[in-house]
């Protein structure tokens, strides 16, 4: 479960550093400083898109296109219900913001965590982890 929190957590990480409703983000700094730091801006930027890559591809990989649709339906449909049920106002664009990134880096949390979602459930192995 640990595992699972510290995917999730650097998957949300890698989402709010990118962008966020704070001035503290990659594409507020970059639209910022774009003249100053194009160098650094370059080199950041690609270290943000070889997180992506590698999280979108395992996620790809483990769940696929369709299987990232049923997680976000999945927390769009307890989304609802939490607004349904007066739980939760959608009257605020920040939180609004801060719930899509929560949203997206469940998705790739769970697409990166898969194998070892499906292994506590099943007790099955997937034959890429047979060397665990």
């Amino acid at each position: 479960m640990i595992r699972i929190a510290i995917r999730w957590l650097i998957a949300f990480v890698l989402l709010a550093a990118t962008f966020n409703p704070t001035d503290y983000n990659w594409v507020r700094w970059s639209l910022t400083n774009f003249g100053e730091q194009l160098p650094m801006i370059v080199l950041s930027g690609l270290i943000l898109l070889i997180g992506y890559i590698i999280f979108l591809r395992a996620t790809l990989r483990s769940i696929g296109a369709f299987g990232m649709f049923l997680v976000l339906a999945v927390v769009a449909a307890l989304l609802w219900v939490l607004y349904d049920y007066g739980w939760l106002s959608l009257e605020n664009q920040n939180l609004n913001q801060w719930l899509a990134i929560v949203a997206l880096s469940f998705v790739l949390g769970v697409g990166l965590s898969w194998s070892h979602i499906r292994r506590s459930i099943s007790g099955q192995t997937d034959m890429d982890d047979v060397d665990e």
